[in-house]
């Protein structure tokens, strides 16, 4: 009876720690969206403003990309530097061919758009001109400090791919 009691309450802790952990990022990614049009879109305004378009390529089944989707937005420091020089976009890639042909297809096609980016892993960050030219990659791994991102490199990146600091 008691080793019934210990392993209810084993079970029901674990699975309030996994539905907390899940539910507890949002998640950014629109998984309905083509991510092609998506990424022309941001373009056109990003033009216009006078920035450069960062796409944070992953998914919501990643929860790197949706950990750092959270960080920035909780960082004033780098929402600032974001919101002043950027277009920024959460592209949904996926790559499942169960998903069907089309969405195989299209996930190709945005790999050939933006580098084969895919091979940092993900979440990955492609940083693109007003033309939509790839201007850097940047591998999430660089940025990680324990289970979160360092606001440091995080700055450092972000600063260092401002419209300003490339076009000076």
């Amino acid at each position: 009876m008691i080793r019934k009691s210990l392993l209810i309450a084993l079970l029901a802790m674990f699975f309030t720690i996994t539905v907390d952990a899940q539910t507890a990022l949002k998640k950014v990614y629109d998984e309905n969206v083509n991510p092609l049009e998506q990424i022309d879109k941001a373009l056109v305004k990003a033009k216009a403003d006078g920035k450069f378009v960062v796409c944070q390529v992953g998914g919501n089944w990643c929860i790197w990309c949706l950990r750092f989707a959270d960080f920035i937005t909780n960082d004033t420091a780098i929402s600032k530097v974001i919101n002043d020089n950027f277009e920024y976009i959460h592209v949904n890639y996926n790559p499942r061919k169960s998903e069907g042909g089309a969405k195989a297809e299209q996930a190709a096609a945005l790999m050939k758009r933006l580098d084969n980016c895919g091979r940092f892993g993900f979440p990955v960050f492609v940083v693109l001109d007003g033309d939509g030219k790839v201007m850097h990659i940047q591998d999430s791994s660089f940025l990680e400090e324990g289970k979160s991102y360092s606001q440091e490199k995080v700055l450092r990146f972000f600063q260092n791919w401002t419209p300003g600091a490339v076009n000076n």
